[in-house]
């Protein structure tokens, strides 16, 4: 999940400085590079790929059918922003026909066929794949190749995200390079360090611990890329990304921001900062099953009266003030504000110690000697997975610890790099994640992490009621309805506390000034970086190296 005055607004209004003059080195506006401080990703594979840089990454080297647009609706077509496919017509309820532009080419310079996008849809819809995307795709029925211009989705039903399911979800894949990959290896293929694309950028390297080298693809059938280059620098964590920036080693930086940072940002010259309402939301989430014995239930957070506890003496505002300061609040569950569901009347476990120490009291587990209390010689005590990489949650770690010592619970913290810390989640070796989640724009993502069938859901967390009204609500054609099925199964999951819902932050996004024509879309900033621009007479050294 992702963990943004500005020269630009939120949706779609693009602030733009004056032309300049090109010098020496530029060709027209195809000009510099764009060094983007982040972590390392895990793979650049779209449908197994597990975190947000890899996101980030992979979202300028492979394109989609079609986008969402600035005003992110995603109900009908309205809005919706052709890529791969040049227009789409419905031919009836539960029918869509897409026709491909004929200039598109993957990066080896095969045109994109519909046999790509039907090839796309088996890979995502494969349990041998197991995509995180996959449940969101279930009312898809087929997808098929009427010619190598002509695809058609044909759904088990009619819902008002149709449109959405068909293009948002995924990447397209060059079937001529994959179709041959057993779908298991998809994961350890070498085509997920070395991937050949249609986006508007061209992979060229990746050195492991150092960067990610991409190459603006002049052919673009949409149009040439502004910026000639873009690095993803490699940081051991975001503070040190953040450094890169200030240094001026780097361009941009997109980050969970912390008061100490902005007083950093914006005491330093030639840096522009921007918090944005981005859509991503943190969480301690309790896994239901032992980790030792993952047939068994965990032999504290199987007790829905014991996590009920444990969130009451949790003060997530006092989280939020103390790590983000105005940079964030408290999510009423698994979403944020960002999405249409939202409601002030949702709210989340309550804070309340005293309740949580009676409840404690009452399920048996009595103070021990050291402060820790104990039950049939058990220890109220867990650990929680922390990344290194992220200092907002290390700290608000530290203090959920503090908080929760008083009630007599003792968290251990256990810092991992990222990367282990998601191999460790989806492998079910945890008691507690400190996990972020950067949500799609529709609250059916919440099937993804929630859901008994969700494939991101690492905790098993599984409630028949909760489930029924996900589905309810996926397939309800009334907007009004649905709304009242998202909302109760919000409050479903609020009551069964399967995590302590602590922060949706509004990220920061930092840049040198000499980025122009930049505008962001909050569930992905990258999506819109091939149409920005460096100011040609701000060129810096690294500005005039062009990659082979």
């Amino acid at each position: 999940m992702t963990s943004r005055s500005w020269l630009f607004l939120l949706g779609g209004a693009v602030a733009t400085l004056p032309a300049c003059r090109a010098p020496a080195g530029c060709s027209g506006n195809w000009c510099g590079t764009l060094v983007v401080a982040a972590v390392e990703p895990d793979i650049l594979t779209p449908p197994v790929s597990q975190t947000d840089v890899g996101v980030w990454v992979y979202d300028l080297i492979f394109s989609k059918l079609a986008d969402v647009g600035t005003g992110m609706n995603t109900v009908g077509d309205s809005g919706f922003v052709p890529q791969l496919a040049e227009h789409w017509t419905f031919e009836n309820p539960t029918t869509i026909r897409f026709t491909l532009n004929p200039k598109a080419r993957w990066h080896d310079g095969a045109p994109v066929t519909a046999q790509d996008v039907a090839f796309t849809f088996s890979v995502y819809d494969d349990t041998l794949v197991n995509a995180p995307a996959r449940p969101l795709l279930s009312a898809i029925a087929s997808v098929t190749a009427v010619d190598s211009q002509t695809v058609v989705f044909r759904f088990t039903h009619a819902y008002p995200e149709e449109f959405y399911d068909a293009v948002y979800q995924m990447r397209i894949l060059p079937a001529h390079i994959l179709d041959t990959v057993p779908r298991a290896r998809l994961v350890s293929h070498p085509f997920g360090r070395h991937p050949i694309g249609s986006g508007p950028y061209r992979f060229v390297r990746w050195q492991a611990g150092q960067y990610v080298e991409l190459a603006a693809d002049s052919t673009y059938f949409l149009g040439r890329p502004a910026i000639r280059r873009v690095v993803f620098d490699i940081s051991a964590d975001m503070g040190a990304a953040l450094n890169r920036v200030l240094a001026g080693d780097a361009d941009v930086v997109n980050l969970y921001g912390t008061p100490e940072m902005v007083q950093q940002v914006t005491q330093t010259p030639g840096l522009r900062v921007m918090p944005y309402a981005a859509n991503a939301y943190s969480y301690i989430g309790f896994n239901f099953r032992d980790p030792a014995h993952r047939d068994r239930p965990h032999p504290l957070f199987a007790d829905r009266d014991l996590r009920r506890a444990i969130s009451m003496a949790v003060d997530a505002r006092a989280v939020v003030k103390a790590v983000l300061g105005d940079l964030g609040e408290v999510p009423p569950g698994p979403l944020t504000s960002m999405v249409w569901i939202w409601s002030d009347s949702l709210q989340a476990m309550p804070f309340d110690s005293a309740a949580a120490r009676r409840a404690l009291d009452r399920l048996g587990w009595r103070m021990g000697p050291d402060g820790v209390r104990v039950n049939h010689g058990g220890r109220l005590e867990f650990d929680l997975l922390v990344p290194a990489t992220s200092a907002v949650r290390k700290r608000a770690a530290v203090i959920v610890q503090d908080q929760l010592k008083r009630a007599g619970i003792a968290m251990h913290i256990t810092e991992l790099d990222f990367n282990t810390m998601i191999d460790r989640a989806t492998a079910g070796r945890f008691d507690a994640a400190f996990l972020s989640w950067t949500m799609d724009p529709s609250p059916r993502v919440m099937a993804q992490g929630w859901t008994a069938g969700g494939l991101s859901n690492y905790q098993h967390y599984a409630d028949p009621a909760f489930d029924r009204l996900i589905a309810q609500a996926m397939n309800e054609p009334r907007r009004a309805r649905a709304l009242v099925l998202w909302r109760q199964a919000v409050r479903v999951i609020d009551d069964d506390a399967p995590a302590v819902w602590l922060f949706a932050p509004r990220p920061l996004f930092v840049a040198q000034d000499r980025l122009e024509h930049v505008t962001i879309r909050p569930d992905q900033w990258t999506s819109l970086l091939w149409t920005w621009r460096i100011n040609p007479d701000s060129l810096l050294p690294r500005d005039r190296i062009v990659s082979p």
